[in-house]
């Protein structure tokens, strides 16, 4: 166990490539003691060699993710901060081309891993008195996204749970946080999801949709730009609840706020080549 308690330890979870690998590395270039997690772990060390150990952790499994913050705290003694990241994508399709059981599959990762990770550590953060936690959510959290309603369904339990688990920890010395990305440049894709259920009638706007959602991912914010945020919201003396990173997600945050719903919607479906 570390007994420097001066030094705050991280765990980041999905820590082996894109936002979480960017993130674990801001942390501890920061001088965070950072442990990354993922299903198939391997040593990693950023650019500017800086180490930060990886531990084999999956969100779904209830044993596996109370295996690794033991491991955490045995190894450190305390987790300061949480940083929620690992899930996965859905390629474009409409909302009934996803089954029952596929649409409980996105859950289980991309929300239920995030409560599981949460129930595990906060025991830790109520008995040091503090803690952080961090969610990676997405502007599809608080937008509608055309053909990507299961993965916006996860991204929007994420704000909600995220926001009501904020007002019953503050008096806590604890606070949760929901980072908001728009499209980030990563390998996020690459493991989409296909939907199990295709239908022909379909089958036009989810193939020019993959095609319109690979060119905006291509051009999207390099990981590092989370992770910036990631480490400011780590830092903050007083966070808020919810923090976009990028310039695209900001400028959709503010239209969702101040635009008129009519203008927010005929634009969505012009952007998404969506017939009125």
């Amino acid at each position: 166990m570390s007994n420097n308690v001066n030094v705050r330890v991280a765990l980041v979870t999905g820590a082996s490539s894109g936002i979480g690998q960017a993130a674990a590395k801001a942390l501890a270039k920061a001088g965070f003691k950072v442990y990354g997690t993922s299903r198939r772990p391997s040593k990693v060390v950023s650019a500017e060699q800086i180490p930060y150990e990886m531990l084999t952790l999956d969100v779904t499994s209830d044993a596996s993710v109370d295996a690794a913050v033991e491991e955490v705290i045995r190894l450190a003694g305390r987790i300061d901060v949480l940083v929620n990241n690992a899930g996965f994508g859905v390629a474009p399709g409409g909302a009934e081309e996803s089954s029952i059981d596929q649409a409980k599959s996105i859950f289980e990762t991309n929300f239920f891993g995030v409560m599981r990770m949460t129930r595990a550590v906060l025991p830790h953060m109520r008995k040091q008195g503090n803690g952080r936690i961090i969610n990676i959510g997405s502007v599809v959290g608080f937008l509608p996204m055309p053909y990507g309603a299961v993965y916006s369904a996860s991204k929007h339990a994420i704000e909600g749970y995220s926001e009501s688990l904020d007002h019953e920890l503050r008096t806590r010395g604890i606070r949760v946080s929901v980072i908001e990305p728009a499209y980030t440049k990563t390998q996020f894709d690459a493991n989409f999801l296909e939907p199990d259920s295709p239908l022909d009638e379909y089958r036009e706007e989810r193939s020019n949709l993959n095609k319109k959602m690979k060119v905006l991912l291509e051009k999207g914010d390099d990981p590092s730009v989370v992770a910036e945020v990631v480490l400011q919201v780590a830092q903050a003396t007083n966070p808020r609840l919810n923090y976009t990173a990028g310039a695209r997600a900001a400028q959709l945050r503010l239209l969702r706020r101040y635009a008129p719903s009519s203008a927010m919607d005929a634009g969505l479906r012009k952007d998404f080549g969506l017939a009125d």
